[in-house]
């Protein structure tokens, strides 16, 4: 199973990637994750990481595609992908289309998890406060605005190749799942 998962900051992303990689057996890739795990190792790549993160900025794409890159490699050896957080803007779903269509390793299904902003607000001021990039209001409101701006464009992208699944993310976590699993074997 391939699956890329979209949401704005806060929907679940990370929640339901992890429950869909147990049960589909493969790897839950975040790209948040990864990106951070670069800053907190203070590698070259990652100082220049943390300066966009710190602020709520999307990371340029020839950065993020550094970062991720070998991770999908890598789980496409395994049977496939969850993929949270990647591609972000129009241009990465379209390079990473471009790369992946002819290889025959293109995404199943997208999964966008929809939530309202102010659960979004909501989740991300309940969340650890070793979240750098949700500590600080403005960083949030800053990366709400970039997911309207830059990530929902992406939402017609999938549509038109008829892969588009889209979730009520305000539910529980567990009825999230349970819609997700439900939606995708409709499929």
């Amino acid at each position: 199973m391939r699956l890329v998962l979209l949401g704005a900051p806060g929907a679940g992303k990370g929640t339901q990637g992890v429950v869909l990689a147990d049960h589909f057996g493969v790897p839950h890739i975040s790209s948040g994750d990864l990106l951070r795990s670069h800053v907190v190792l203070q590698s070259d790549l990652g100082r220049r990481l943390g300066a966009y993160l710190a602020r709520g900025e999307l990371v340029p794409d020839d950065l993020v595609l550094a970062v991720i890159g070998d991770a999908i490699i890598a789980a496409m050896k395994t049977g496939g992908y969850i993929l949270d957080g990647f591609p972000r803007t129009l241009s990465q779903a379209e390079q990473a289309y471009a790369l992946a269509e002819p290889a025959g390793v293109a995404a199943d299904a997208v999964v966008y998890l929809a939530v309202p902003d102010d659960e979004a607000r909501q989740r991300l001021a309940g969340r650890d406060a070793n979240r750098t990039d949700d500590a600080d209001p403005a960083v949030i409101e800053r990366r709400l605005r970039l997911f309207h701006a830059e990530t929902k464009p992406l939402l017609d992208f999938y549509g038109e190749r008829g892969i588009l699944v889209t979730i009520d993310a305000v539910q529980s976590a567990h009825a999230v799942s349970a819609a997700i699993f439900a939606a995708l074997s409709a499929r």
